[in-house]
């Protein structure tokens, strides 16, 4: 008995349930230009409208011989690319013996090991372009019960300052920010929801939310990057796009065998296309 009952489409969908479902960064950003992918180089258009220009309106005034109070603006364009340069695989096999005991245990068991070991990359490089491709960057801040309160205050108003809206607005902290939060809210209002998983309105439910304080939906993760310290990123959902699609995944019977092989390829990309929703600080525990 081998892998004959199991085809590609059932190892897909059991693949990216778990996938989607790890991932914390990756639950946090866009996929509005998530386009046809199909091999490793492809590129997606994202298309812009440039700032519409406002006018001062008076009534009855004329301009050469035409009546107008009117000034017309022709609409011009940006595009920016976002390429799909990332590239996650996996191969396992399963031998035939073992595949008839277990069956299907061993596979559903290998498959969410699988998905999991890619969402943690895919993750962890989605951590690192938000890190770099922030509109804002503040450096050499401590994170203590005493002083965490007021990270979210500034993350707040330098984000109001550059006209984010105030909904959907997020940070994604280490679990030492996490812990001073926690002693910083003892006894308080102002965080809420504590350990609930959320759905966000892409669907996903994200396993890392701890709360909400100050307008912003927390998030705990391992994947934050590091620089001097570690970096912790408010943004809201419109700041980075990411598109990717699991492109192959087959069965193979290994030569010189008794055993089943199992191979996936996963591509991606991701890009900052909104740097000033983008805020980031570097930190260490204080």
């Amino acid at each position: 008995m081998g892998l004959d009952n199991f085809t590609p489409t059932v190892w897909a969908k059991s693949l990216l349930s778990p996938l989607y479902k790890a991932l914390v960064y990756g639950s946090l950003v866009n996929r509005d230009y998530e386009g046809e992918i199909s091999s490793l180089g492809d590129s997606v258009k994202i298309n812009e409208i440039g700032d519409i220009t406002v006018s001062d309106f008076s009534k009855f005034t004329t301009t050469g011989s035409t009546s107008t109070a009117l000034s017309w603006q022709a609409l011009t364009s940006a595009q920016k690319m976002l390429y799909i340069d990332k590239a996650k695989s996996f191969s396992f096999a399963i031998d035939n013996v073992d595949m008839a005991q277990n069956s299907p245990k061993v596979m559903s068991e290998a498959m969410t090991r699988a998905a999991y070991a890619i969402a943690d990359q895919i993750d962890q490089d989605i951590a690192a372009k938000i890190a770099s491709g922030a509109g804002t960057y503040v450096t050499a801040a401590t994170v203590s019960a005493g002083s965490t309160l007021a990270m979210y205050a500034y993350f707040a108003r330098k984000l109001d300052e550059k006209n984010v809206p105030h909904g959907g607005r997020f940070v994604v902290i280490p679990p030492f920010a996490h812990q001073a939060l926690l002693v910083a809210m003892t006894g308080a209002n102002g965080i809420t929801n504590v350990g609930v998983p959320k759905v966000f309105d892409n669907g996903l439910i994200v396993n890392g939310y701890v709360g909400q304080v100050y307008g912003f939906n927390v998030l705990v993760s391992n994947n934050c990057p590091t620089s001097s310290g570690t970096v912790i990123c408010a943004f809201d959902r419109s700041a980075v796009t990411f598109a990717g699609q699991l492109s192959k995944i087959a069965r193979v019977e290994r030569e010189d065998y008794f055993d089943e092989g199992v191979k996936g390829l996963y591509l991606y990309g991701c890009k900052v296309v909104r740097p000033n929703a983008l805020l980031c600080m570097d930190v260490t525990e204080g």
